[in-house]
């Protein structure tokens, strides 16, 4: 009888090949490009109202991340990784201008092949986004999340979703839904962040508005969720 410790380690050698899939998908866009994707998400969801984000969650959210074509590989031991934006809304109503992220995370289990899906956080508290200015967390450890709900209204809600910090959300093949993500890690990408706005920006600066001549791109990324959450 074929053993399972025998199919690990045939398993292995093939997932060695497919995670490095994972880094290279992440090397090939610049900051703008990875802007001018999220914008394209905002742009594409809005088109669905009755299967997207509900507004009321939108217009009362401290934060939202984005990030475009988040590269899931797997094959027994499984991970994803993505790079997006994070724009935090400022004390008159405003949101900032975006920050670039990292997003990751790693899993073990029968699984096989690779997927791409678009990964949208709404964050519901300061707590969160307290985290996100700190340069890295774990969703689930250190803020509590759920999938979100999907709707015109979040009045379809349940108890454990209306608890949650965070809402979690992914779309694949035009499908949009909720989605859990705990155990995901989400950093600060300090070097496309250099890169947009100069050395040594902290993350706070960018959330405060303390950077000047800001790439088109980033700024309608920007724009486009001000545009999206007013509704």
């Amino acid at each position: 009888m074929f053993k399972k410790t025998s199919l690990y380690r045939f398993m292995l050698p093939v997932a060695a090949l497919l995670l490095p899939a994972m880094a290279v998908h992440a090397d090939d866009d610049t900051p703008q490009m990875r802007a001018q994707a999220a914008v394209r998400v905002l742009n594409e969801i809005e088109q669905a109202p009755d299967k997207s984000i509900p507004s009321d969650l939108l217009r009362d959210a401290k934060a939202i991340a984005v990030i475009p074509d988040v590269l899931k590989v797997g094959f027994v031991f499984g991970g994803r990784r993505g790079e997006g934006l994070v724009s935090v809304k400022s004390p008159d109503g405003t949101w900032s201008n975006p920050s670039f992220i990292s997003f990751g995370g790693g899993s073990v289990g029968f699984q096989i092949g690779v997927s791409s899906t678009d990964v949208i956080l709404v964050f519901r508290t300061q707590r969160g986004v307290d985290s996100i200015v700190n340069g890295k967390f774990t969703i689930g450890a250190d803020a509590s999340a759920a999938a979100g709900p999907v709707g015109r209204t979040a009045s379809a809600a349940t108890d454990q979703q209306l608890k949650a910090e965070i809402y979690s959300y992914s779309r694949a093949r035009g499908l949009f839904a909720g989605v859990a993500l705990d155990g995901s890690v989400l950093k600060i990408d300090q070097d496309a962040n250099a890169a947009v706005y100069g050395a040594g920006i902290t993350p706070r600066r960018i959330f405060e508005g303390g950077v000047s001549n800001v790439s088109p791109d980033v700024v309608k990324f920007r724009d486009t969720l001000e545009e999206y959450t007013s509704r």
